[in-house]
C-alpha cells in the first residue's frame, strides 16, 4: 500500500510540475483538428462500408 502511494504523489508531482501543458489556444486548436480528422475517417469508412455492403448485395443476387 506504501509503494502505491508513493507511485501516485510521485505522479501528480510529475504531472503538475514537471509536464509543459500546451497553451489554451493550441490546445482548443488541435483539438478541433483531431476532431475534423476523425469525421472525414469516419465518413470515408462508411463510404467504404455502404459500398461493400452493395457489391455484397449483388454478388448474393447473382446466386439466387
Amino acid at each position: 500500500m506504501n509503494k502505491l502511494i508513493i507511485s501516485l504523489k510521485e505522479s501528480y508531482n510529475e504531472m503538475v510540475y514537471k509536464v509543459s501543458w500546451p497553451p489554451m489556444k493550441e490546445l482548443q486548436s488541435s483539438s478541433v483538428l483531431v476532431l475534423i480528422g476523425s469525421l472525414i475517417f469516419a465518413l470515408v469508412i462508411g463510404v467504404m462500408d455502404t459500398a461493400f455492403e452493395n457489391v455484397m448485395k449483388e454478388v448474393y443476387n447473382m446466386f439466387n
